[in-house]
């Protein structure tokens, strides 16, 4: 009999992550929900009930990622699937500043360096830091699985078409840090694809979530949907792509 498998969301407190959770927990596996707020994955948890563990992880915090790891050690001796999720889009903008006004001041000639390492630090940092930290685990697993969650904003051959229709909102905060995440990515899946490891990059699309003020345009139901897909993947499920719904490869 397999035994169930055992899966990390970061910031699976809410939006995407919080879908994701569910949907894995509704396939059978135990899902660890990642949250910097213990109050939060607490209630995410009991939410989504019996499958679901609260897990205090803050990406950006080493000390934080190293307990987490020890716990998850401690409980299961392993880790099967790790959702690297957690992602803010700015640090700064508030209610009274419009997306365009925001969009302007993120321009490479006058962007502030500290909301680029602030944004980065979670969208980047945190998530080389976390998969350092769980490799071991993952390690321990038959059948293990890594799925980082990005953005096609982040790809440069998009961008590099002046018809992508994303383009003009291209800077060094978000989108450049998802094309980091990227690069990051595929050095992982250059590292790791002589193992049993499986590394797989996804974007949800344009969802409706806290990350864009809810001004998305899809679900966070269709926005979850290639993430579970690939999450869901069997041992003999591919590894290396970069996609979106539905198994729809996006260029690098």
């Amino acid at each position: 009999m397999r035994h169930k498998r055992i899966a990390l969301i970061t910031g699976a407190n809410q939006g995407v992550g919080l879908q994701v959770a569910k949907e894995l927990v509704a396939n059978g596996v135990t899902v660890l929900v990642g949250s910097r707020d213990s109050t939060r994955g607490e209630a995410a948890a009991k939410e989504i009930g019996a499958g679901a563990i609260a897990l205090q992880l803050d990406v950006t915090d080493q000390a934080s990622i190293t307990a987490a790891a020890e716990r998850i050690r401690g409980e299961f001796g392993r880790l099967d699937l790790l959702v690297n999720n957690a992602a803010i889009s700015n640090t700064r903008r508030r209610a009274a500043e419009s997306a365009e006004d925001y969009a302007k001041s993120t321009h490479p000639s006058v962007v502030s360096l500290n909301e680029v390492r602030a944004v980065w630090e979670t969208n980047v940092f945190g998530v080389v830091a976390v998969t350092q930290a769980m490799l071991p685990l993952l390690r321990e697993s038959s059948d293990a699985r890594i799925v980082n969650v990005s953005s096609a904003v982040g790809s440069l051959t998009l961008n590099a078409d002046p018809a992508f229709q994303y383009r003009a909102i291209f800077s060094p905060v978000y989108s450049a840090s998802k094309t980091a995440l990227n690069a990051m990515t595929l050095a992982l899946m250059i590292e790791l694809e002589s193992t049993a490891i499986k590394v797989n990059l996804v974007s949800p699309g344009y969802t409706k979530t806290n990350l864009n003020g809810y001004r998305g345009t899809e679900s966070v139901e269709e926005g979850s949907r290639e993430v579970v897909r690939v999450a869901l993947l069997g041992p003999d499920g591919p590894a290396g792509t970069f996609t979106q719904w539905e198994n729809e490869t996006i260029p690098w």
